[in-house]
């Protein structure tokens, strides 16, 4: 095998890769026996020919860079087998994933070059999110699996302006049915299947670039536990996918009580600045859903807020419903 030294912001070619590493010269994900590594090579432009633009640097979060990759599976619903699944169980077998992308051609050929951005991992708490994306008219859609990369420990990413995620061209508002909602979450890492902002567990201890980081899950087991009163209570529930001109992440609000024609949005704290955030969430969203002049609109507490905040809540015409040792206050709403 040849020697190639994998250096941020080199620039290579697969085969080059292959030679020096092993592995296939096709596919956007590849493993390789020999030095146990895989391989992962991110093209925006091959996406945007299936209609979406996913892969990119997303914007920063509070826990540093992010890359999103999309997965592999050009028709039908995306699922975790082949590359997916290699790249998912690379969570619990620890092999090193190193990222590329697509940087123009090779002068005189049609082969593409490709520009080393480093060693990265899959986001330890949330290691990838569903999309869905129109198919053909529009009437239907179909499954897409982006990932989710931070930089490994003790490595840096080389990332260009020109990495960041492409914008989107129109908006966009997809109803996610609640068989849509249960993703097939691989049972090899013990996940189950989730709807909406839900998590097996209250919180979880993850070790990620900057150390060791709690994440308490107060929101996703808020959720779940609303989610199984409404079904209880005999109403259907969904979600919604809003995709927005001109920018690249997508919405996505917690609830849709189909029954009630009520959008929640829930806050794992009952503090004002949460219930501020969720009070401007819902006047995003229900700008770009249908019927909005009759979408009545409530936020979901763990707890009830003192009086000022429920006073806010009121003057802004918004519902509260919070939780209680016997169930929810506030639910159902009252009609209007």
């Amino acid at each position: 095998m040849t020697t190639l030294d994998l250096v941020p912001g080199v620039i290579t070619t697969r085969k080059a890769v292959a030679e020096a590493y092993g592995g296939s010269l096709y596919s956007g994900i590849v493993p390789s026996k020999t030095s146990q590594m895989v391989f992962v090579y991110s093209d925006p432009a091959v996406g945007e020919k299936f209609g979406y633009t996913f892969d990119g640097q997303a914007e920063d979060d509070e826990f540093g860079t992010l890359y999103l990759y999309t997965g592999a599976g050009p028709v039908g619903d995306q699922e975790f087998i082949r590359g997916n699944k290699t790249l998912l169980d690379t969570v619990t077998n620890g092999h090193p994933i190193h990222l590329f992308v697509a940087h123009g051609r090779v002068p005189g050929t049609q082969e593409t070059r490709q520009r080393y951005i480093g060693q990265v991992v899959l986001d330890p708490v949330e290691p990838y999110q569903d999309r869905w994306v129109p198919v053909g008219d529009g009437l239907e859609t179909r499954r897409i699996i982006v990932f989710r990369f931070r930089a490994a420990e003790g490595s840096e990413l080389a990332l260009l302006p020109q990495d960041a995620t492409k914008p989107a061209t129109h908006t966009t508002v997809i109803e996610l049915s609640l068989e849509q909602q249960l993703a097939k979450l691989p049972t090899q890492t013990g996940a189950k299947a989730k709807k909406t902002e839900q998590h097996s567990t209250p919180e979880t201890v993850a070790n990620i670039v900057g150390g060791t980081r709690k994440v308490i899950r107060r929101e996703g087991q808020l959720v779940k536990a609303f989610e199984s009163h409404l079904e209880e209570a005999g109403h259907s529930f969904k979600t919604f996918q809003i995709t927005i001109e001109g920018e690249a992440a997508a919405l996505t609000p917690d609830v849709y009580d189909e029954t009630d024609h009520v959008l929640y949005e829930a806050k794992g704290q009952t503090t004002r600045s949460n219930v501020r955030m969720a009070i401007g969430q819902l006047a995003d969203y229900r700008r770009h859903l249908k019927k909005a002049e009759k979408l009545r609109v409530a936020v979901l507490l763990p707890e009830e807020p003192t009086a000022d905040v429920k006073d806010l809540l009121a003057a802004q015409k918004i519902a509260l419903v919070y939780q209680t040792e016997d169930g929810f206050e506030g639910f159902p709403l009252q009609s209007s």
